[in-house]
């Protein structure tokens, strides 16, 4: 298997507070990850390490090492706005901006002068918008407001503006909290699809949903990475026994 992201002795500290501890992990090449765990275990703050969205929080510090390829993400050097171009971010409330449907997906492109052209420009919005499931929803309204969507279309949206860029890895913070079954659904329907071209890590309450959508799978608890395996596997048989308590429902 090709390894896209590796993690090592990755611990985040939050002023005195210990919130990640000693992670190591490897993220395949299209493949999902889903992180799981109760609230406040470490697997947001692990997720806003691989694009280095801790570093806006004050008092936020990182330490160890995570690989993308030959390059170090936390080296001071790097250049944080690619690096969120290749790992793009879908939070869990849908954000689109107070912009047109078709400048929401345009924003990204523009920025990073991926269009030379109006054509250009175009072609990247309608097939963002295709591979997010939206186009043929939206193609008749691209100048409304994005805001005026349903929930579930606009976090659609919001995964059509992160693929706009072409990252090489997505990342969703608990994408479908906010959304009913329905559009639930649609989501994991397309998380399946997008795996085809890049890597998925996503942060998940719902266990059954990880079952769903991941083939690989870790459990964190206050701050620790319990165990990380297969999915399959760490459902059915986990090797950890706190790993067992918790998908049984014993604590969480």
């Amino acid at each position: 298997m090709d390894t896209k992201i590796s993690a090592e002795g990755v611990n985040v500290f939050y002023g005195e507070a210990h919130a990640l501890k000693n992670v190591s992990m490897q993220f395949m090449r299209n493949e999902v990850t889903a992180l799981i765990g109760p609230s406040g275990c470490g697997k947001s703050t692990f997720l806003r390490c691989l694009n280095r969205m801790n570093d806006v929080i004050p008092d936020c510090r990182v330490e160890g090492k995570i690989m993308m390829g030959d390059v170090d993400i936390n080296d001071s050097r790097l250049d944080v706005v690619r690096l969120r171009e290749k790992v793009g971010m879908v939070f869990q409330k849908p954000n689109p901006f107070p912009k047109s449907i078709y400048d929401n997906v345009a924003y990204g492109p523009s920025i990073h002068g991926l269009a030379r052209t109006q054509a250009d420009m175009d072609r990247i919005v309608e097939e963002s918008l295709q591979k997010a499931g939206l186009l043929e929803e939206v193609k008749d309204r691209l100048n409304q407001p994005g805001t005026g969507l349903s929930g579930g279309q606009q976090q659609r949206l919001c995964i059509a503006r992160a693929i706009a860029v072409s990252p090489d890895v997505i990342l969703m913070d608990e994408p479908c909290s906010a959304l009913d079954p329905i559009a639930t659904a649609r989501i994991e329907e397309l998380i399946e699809e997008l795996r085809k071209n890049y890597t998925i890590i996503i942060v998940t309450h719902s266990m059954q949903q990880a079952a769903r959508v991941s083939q690989q799978t870790a459990f964190f608890h206050l701050g620790d990475l319990v165990e990380v395996g297969k999915t399959d596997d760490l459902f059915v048989k986990p090797q950890q026994q706190k790993t067992q308590d918790y998908i049984t429902g014993r604590f969480g």
